[in-house]
C-alpha cells in the first residue's frame, strides 16, 4: 500500500480546559489530524462537543486537517454547522440518515470530505452503491460512545473487505480506524489494510507531567511500528 500513514488523535481524551494547548502540542509532536468527536446522548449514550469547539479551534489558529465524526441523530441538520466552523472530514453513521446518498452529497456541497462510518457489527452493504461518494472509511474497532474501550479484533476482517473494495474502485478513499488502536497493535491494524489512526487515550491517556516531550513519544512509537509494514 503506497498511501501514507496519518495518525489522527481524538481530542474526546484531552484536557478540555486547556483543549488548544493540547491541540497545539499534540500536532507539533507529530501528529497529523485533529479527531473530533460529536456524540449527541441519543445515537450514542453520550454527551460531547459540537460546532463552537471546533470553530474555536480554528480561531486559535489550528491549521491541521479536522476529521468530524458525527455519532448523532439526524445528521443533516448538524453538518451545515460543521462545514461552517472549520471542518475538513465530516463522516457519519449510515443508521443515522433517512437518506444515505444525499446527506453525502450535503457534505460535499457544504465544501468538506463526506465518509462513511461503520460500528463493529453493522453490515459493509451500503459501501456498494457510495463508493463514488466517498472520501472516507471509518472503520469502529469498539462501540461508540466513551473512550478507553479494547480492540475488537473482528474489525481486522473487516478491514481487508475495505481495503478490498477500495483498491477494486481505484480511487482515492482513506480507511480509517477508531477504537483501541495502540501502540502494541498499530502496525497490525495497517497490515489489515487501514492507513489512518484514531487514538484518543493512547496519546492524551500518556500524559506525564515529568515528561513535556510524553506526546512526542508515543506518536514516534507509534510511527516506529507503521514503519515495518511490508
Amino acid at each position: 500500500m503506497a498511501k501514507d500513514f496519518l495518525i489522527s488523535p481524538s481530542i474526546l481524551s484531552a484536557d478540555f480546559a486547556r483543549l488548544g494547548e493540547e491541540v497545539d502540542n499534540v500536532l507539533a509532536s507529530g501528529a497529523d489530524v485533529v479527531h473530533f468527536d460529536v456524540m449527541d446522548n441519543h445515537y450514542v449514550p453520550n454527551l460531547t462537543i459540537g460546532p463552537l469547539v471546533c470553530d474555536a479551534l480554528r480561531k486559535h489558529g489550528v491549521t491541521a486537517d479536522i476529521d468530524v465524526h458525527l455519532m448523532v441523530k439526524p445528521v443533516d441538520r448538524i453538518i451545515p454547522d460543521f462545514a461552517a466552523a472549520g471542518a475538513t472530514y465530516i463522516t457519519f453513521h449510515p443508521e443515522a440518515s433517512e437518506h444515505i446518498d444525499r446527506s453525502l452529497q450535503l457534505i460535499r456541497d457544504e465544501g468538506c470530505k463526506p465518509g462513511l462510518v461503520f460500528n463493529p457489527a453493522t453490515p459493509l452493504d451500503v459501501l456498494e452503491y457510495v463508493m463514488d461518494k466517498v472520501d472516507m472509511i471509518l472503520l469502529m474497532s469498539v462501540n461508540p460512545g466513551f473512550g478507553g474501550q479494547s480492540f475488537i479484533d473482528s474489525t481486522l476482517t473487516k478491514l481487508r473487505q475495505v481495503r478490498k473494495l477500495i483498491d477494486a474502485s481505484g480511487r482515492d478513499i482513506r480507511l480509517e480506524v477508531d477504537g483501541g488502536v495502540k501502540v502494541d497493535n498499530i502496525r497490525e491494524i495497517a497490515e489489515a489494510g487501514a492507513d489512518m489512526f484514531v487514538a484518543g487515550s493512547a496519546i492524551f491517556g500518556a500524559a506525564n507531567d515529568a515528561d513535556p516531550h510524553h506526546y512526542e513519544t508515543v506518536v514516534a512509537a507509534m510511527r516506529a511500528e507503521l514503519a515495518k509494514v511490508s
